[in-house]
This record gives C-alpha cells, structure tokens and sequence, in this order.
C-alpha cells in the first residue's frame, strides 16, 4: 500500500506540472499570436519601434484582460442570470460600468504604476546595499517554505489583502478620499461590472500603493499581475446582482456578493455611528477575517438597496453624474469641495 502511494505521488507531480505546462504555453502562444497581428503593427505605425519588448509585456496584461472579460460575461453572467437580486432598469448606468470595466481590465493603470516606479525603487534599494543595510523579501522570511511558488503567492495574496483592507477604510475615513470613492457606492444598479466603477484619481492612487508595496516586499512582476488579476475577478463576483451567499461557514471564510452588497447599501455600507457619518462595514476585498478582527463585519442576511444616502431625493438628491467624462468632473469637484473648511 505505502509503495502504491509512494509510486502516485510523482505521478501526480508529473500531471499537476503537465497541466501548468500546457496552460502556459498556451497562454504564451495567445500572447505572441495577439501580439504579431495587433499590437506590433500599431506599435510600428506610432513610429514606437524601440517600445517592442514594453509592448510584448503590455500584450500579455491585454490579452489577461480579455480572458476575465469573457470569464464575467460567460460565468459570472450566468450567475446573474439565474439567482438576480432586482431587476435590470437603468441599462445606460450599467453600460457606463462596462466602459469602466473596459477602460480598467485592458488598460494598464496598475502595470504602469507598477513598473514606472521600478527605476525608482532600483535606485533606493542600491543605496541601502551601499550603505550596507540588506533588502528584504517576503518570500524569504522562511527557507524551504516560503520559496515555494504557490506558498509565496498566498503569502503575497493575504498580505496585499490586509493592505486593501485598511486602505479601503481609510477611503470611508478622510472626507478628500471619499469625495473620490464614492463614486463607486453611487452605483444604484449594481452589477459584475460595478467593481471598476472607480475615478482615475482614486485608482491612481491605489495603484502607486499597491506598486510601491509590492516592490517593498518582493513581489515578482508574475506574480504582480497574477495577485490582480485574482483579486479583479472575486470583486467583479462580489459585485454581482446575484441572490449569493457562502452558508454560516463560508461567509467567514471568503468574501461573497451577499457580505459585499452590505457595503453598498444605503446607511449601512459608508455610515458608522451618527446618521451620515463617515465609516460603515465590510471593508475587506478578498478575506472578512480583517472586518471580524477589526469589528467591522456585518453578517446580517439581507439584500439591500445600494447607492450614496445623499443621493436619495429626501436627503438633497445629489447628482453623480450619468456618463463617464460626468462622473469623473463631479469628483473632481467634490474633491475641491472637501478641502473647505465648514463655516
């Protein structure tokens, strides 16, 4: 018996590394085949000729892009189809979110961000070396544990989750920031494609904080993209107009559309304490461990309306902006807004 074990354990090491083969050949034969017929010939018309090898990387990061598309229309879609919330009712507000979608799972707003800081961050780190002080690497805080592939994403993963965690609440916190993120809350239709209702301001700002701590703890530019590319996917899945909930258990184990709606919902989602107070609940993006550590989980089963109190018509009907240049103006203003000094 023990060597029948013995002898399926390499064989599913040999399967498990067969099956990661092929999906990364496949993905690199999509990638330069994408890259060949669209991305080179644009590259060489702009006359960006010396850009070819940012260019290929670039490919590999748009053709990621198009796979979550397809997976959110095909899977998450379906999810949406079969258990909705509420009807469908304002198609134009959704069809903004998908340009937001558009504009955020194609672009490269967290790659840019990424590596324009890499320069930056090469040069401080070659300064610690000569003033002999080691730089640090997550991944290597245990020998022979921690080295290992999939042990170091996970690690990565809860690290950058805990991060969003506070970083998030802080968007509820400082009046400036949520002049910004509530754009995002303003969605009275929400569905897959409300996660990427974001203002650039706002997305630029978390992006240089995830790019500046991703570099600070070690994170390799694969695994970069692949800690996004999981995370977008579960946001657009939390998001969703789906009747969703993970069970007792589940609930407190991964975050679902169930816990993730009650962020959004009026007075619930951005309110602590006094009535339109700044704050609210369900603040984590991928674990509820930090709400329930922090005190900040509601796990209550319901299913709310969601938008901005303010929005409503008996507290002042404030206008989010309908279209996507709008939207982005409002914030912009709600932003300078902010920074005055009541009377």
């Amino acid at each position: 018996m023990l060597r029948t074990v013995a002898r399926a354990s390499p064989l599913r090491a040999v399967v498990r590394q067969a099956v990661i083969d092929w999906i990364s050949n496949t993905f690199d034969s999509l990638q330069l085949a994408l890259y060949e017929a669209v991305v080179q010939p644009l590259v060489f018309g702009m006359g960006l000729g010396n850009l070819l090898e940012d260019a290929f990387d670039a490919t590999g990061w748009l053709l990621l892009g198009l796979l979550q598309i397809a997976i959110i229309l095909l899977g998450i879609g379906l999810l949406e189809r079969r258990w909705p919330v509420e009807p469908v009712t304002d198609r134009a507000a959704v069809r903004t979110d998908v340009l937001y979608t558009l504009i955020h799972r194609l672009g490269l707003v967290r790659l840019v961000m990424f590596f324009s800081v890499q320069p930056l961050w090469d040069g401080i780190a070659g300064q610690l070396r000569l003033a002999g002080l080691p730089t640090w690497q997550l991944d290597a805080v245990w020998p022979g544990v921690t080295d290992i592939a999939w042990v170091s994403f996970l690690l990565y993963l809860v690290v950058f989750d805990f991060v969003n965690y506070w970083l998030h609440r802080a968007q509820h916190q400082f009046n400036w920031w949520w002049a910004l993120h509530s754009l995002h809350h303003s969605q009275r239709q929400m569905t897959m494609w409300s996660d990427n209702r974001v203002h650039l301001l706002d997305d630029v700002i978390l992006a240089t904080a995830f790019a500046l701590l991703a570099r600070f703890i070690g994170v390799e530019p694969g695994q970069f993209v692949a800690i996004v590319v999981v995370t977008q996917l579960h946001e657009s899945l939390q998001h969703a107009n789906a009747r969703i909930s993970f069970g007792r258990f589940g609930e407190r184990l991964l975050i679902s559309p169930r816990f993730h709606r009650l962020h959004h919902s009026i007075g619930i989602g951005h309110e602590s304490g006094g009535r339109g107070t700044l704050g609210g609940h369900n603040f984590g993006v991928l674990l509820p461990l930090w709400d329930m550590l922090f005190g900040t989980a509601n796990f209550e089963n319901r299913f709310d309306a969601t938008g901005v109190r303010d929005q409503l018509p008996e507290e002042g009907g404030r206008d989010y902006g309908r279209g996507f240049w709008r939207q982005q103006w409002l914030g912009m203003r709600r932003l300078a807004t902010s920074f005055r000094k009541p009377a």
